[in-house]
């Protein structure tokens, strides 16, 4: 559905459109020992902890043209963290036409829009196998806005903010606008993919599945790193230390891990129980 710039602004009124974005990241790592997976943990709980985290949705406010009124953080015992920043409208200045394009966003540049009665929010779960010997990290990141602007123009900001093996996001445009002849808009904008919001180089480096409902405004993409080095993999040593035999073993560990997380589902297999007693 196209339409024109012109549409866009000419409203009745406020922007009733609600556009939510759910950005979920994952980080996975092989931790043979309880030390290890202990330490690992530890690493993740300072890399992503709550002041950390709210630098990034502050970051995340001002692409979006936020002005911030609250802000609740917690981190948690043993492990995890979570921040809601509660967002009204920012100062309304000219509109940018690449607001409306398909394209990814600011790393990060403020873009002020009109906006209000916004969240954004982010919750952390840390997480491992009872035996595997397999930790994964896991961030849910919720922006949604009432505006014009969209917040996938956030999206290429938080990519680069995180670390990430697998991601998954989906976008959704809800209710209904009216333009200044009272003819509802269900959607604003014109999306055909989340993945032209997110830059060439980083489409280069995943593989991407996108499952679109377009006629509901319902998008999703979700991506899987293509290269694998065993090494990025590994805490606090590399695979030279390990015999050929392990490391092809803790290879297959790893990627039967990321296809089932990618895919949603488990892979059949027989599960290997040599670590139980780590």
């Amino acid at each position: 559905m196209e339409i024109p710039h012109e549409k866009r602004v000419q409203l009745h009124g406020f922007n009733n459109l609600t556009k939510s974005l759910s950005f979920n990241m994952y980080d996975i790592c092989y931790t043979k020992t309880k030390e290890e997976r202990e330490a690992y943990l530890e690493y993740i709980d300072e890399q992503y902890n709550a002041d950390r985290l709210t630098g990034i949705l502050q970051h995340v406010a001002d692409i979006i043209g936020a002005h911030v009124l609250n802000i609740a953080k917690q981190d948690y015992v043993p492990q995890g963290a979570s921040v809601t920043i509660l967002v009204s409208e920012g100062p309304i200045v000219e509109v940018p036409n690449e607001s409306f394009d398909e394209s990814p966003g600011p790393l990060p540049s403020t873009v002020t829009m009109h906006l209000d009665k916004s969240h954004i929010t982010v919750h952390t779960y840390p997480e491992y196998h009872p035996y595997e010997g397999i930790s994964t990290f896991r961030a849910d990141i919720d922006v949604s806005t009432c505006g014009e602007i969209s917040p996938l123009k956030a999206l290429n900001y938080l990519i680069h903010s995180f670390d990430t093996d697998i991601m998954t996001m989906d976008y959704r445009v809800r209710g209904f606008t009216r333009d200044i002849n009272g003819k509802k808009l269900f959607i604003d904008h014109d999306i055909n993919s989340i993945q032209n919001y997110i830059p060439e180089k980083i489409k280069n480096m995943y593989h991407m599945i996108d499952v679109n409902v377009y006629q509901e405004n319902i998008f999703h993409t979700k991506c899987k790193l293509k290269d694998f080095d065993l090494n990025n993999y590994l805490f606090g040593y590399t695979k030279e230390r390990l015999k050929k035999n392990e490391a092809a073993e803790i290879t297959e560990k790893l990627t039967m891990e990321m296809n089932e997380i990618f895919y949603g589902k488990n892979m059949p297999g027989e599960p290997h129980h040599s670590d139980q007693n780590s």
